[in-house]
């Protein structure tokens, strides 16, 4: 992206095309430009402008951490114009970025505390940045715990990676798939997330948690853990559905006061409690 035209993204060129599940892929991306990619900088939470060229532009978050040099990395859903023209291109194609937009995740304020991350479904890609990036920093955080559900073990995204996870003696990985939707080897809960957390979730003292997932998961987990003692201030979350240019200029993110492109996308659930819950 230009110092000088926003609107102008870098080329980039697929570099790795992982099938996570059905209709859901990751690209690894790197800059054609070298001077531009020594150049580049971002941090966990902020996002990016996806384009396939003759199609248009989608709005993902940057799915890899900052802590890994050299690449970024998004994972999207076919669901529309955009990203069925990105679903199209193979390994060695083009394509466009434009980014990093948006504000952050406060890792740095996080330091000496239990981190909890509650995802659910395509909603992992935007807290697989953060917990990345906190495992690459594994010394600065006490306990993490990864409370991850999807409808059905077939939906759930990156199984290279939970794998891991829950193979490391220092991170408590909690997978569920939703009643129905487990297989005869399943050895994972079976529940929706929010009853999950309930069962599991560690004491909120000095605690973070963050949570992403579609807005009916997010609107049945703050309530359980507001019942647990966790604290507004303890909660953050990432809203990514409402956005679509990335700078706050077509009004499509706007949520009560906020333009979730430029005031956001990660929010303490104390800044959300300012905007009607039916808004987000």
């Amino acid at each position: 992206m230009s110092e000088q035209n926003i609107y102008l993204p870098y080329l980039m060129t697929i570099d790795k095309i992982i099938n996570e599940a059905p209709g859901v892929r990751t690209f690894r991306l790197k800059f054609q430009n070298e001077e531009e990619a020594d150049a580049f900088n971002f941090k966990a939470g902020q996002f990016g402008e996806y384009s396939a060229f003759g199609e248009g532009e989608s709005t993902f978050c940057i799915a890899s951490s900052p802590t890994r040099k050299g690449y970024i990395e998004c994972t999207f859903r076919e669901t529309g114009r955009v990203t069925t023209g990105l679903s199209k291109l193979e390994e060695g194609s083009t394509m466009g970025f434009r980014g990093p937009f948006g504000n952050t995740f406060p890792i740095d304020e996080w330091k000496g505390k239990n981190l909890v991350f509650i995802a659910g479904g395509i909603a992992l890609p935007p807290m697989r940045c953060v917990i990345w990036n906190s495992l690459d920093l594994r010394e600065n955080f006490k306990d993490i715990t990864i409370v991850y559900g999807a409808k059905s073990v077939n939906d759930l995204v990156y199984k290279h990676e939970l794998n891991e996870w829950e193979e490391r003696p220092d991170v408590n990985l909690v997978t569920t798939v939703d009643p129905g939707g487990e297989t005869p080897d399943w050895k994972g809960e079976i529940g929706f997330v929010p009853a999950i957390v309930e069962k599991v979730a560690p004491s909120p003292e000095n605690t973070i948690v963050i949570v992403c997932g579609p807005p009916i998961m997010i609107k049945f987990t703050f309530p359980v853990l507001a019942k647990l003692g966790f604290k507004d201030d303890q909660i953050y979350t990432t809203l990514e559905n409402r956005m679509k240019c990335g700078v706050g200029k077509c009004g499509r993110c706007n949520v009560g006061k906020l333009y979730v492109c430029k005031d956001g996308p990660v929010f303490s659930k104390k800044q959300l409690n300012s905007i009607p819950a039916e808004e987000y």
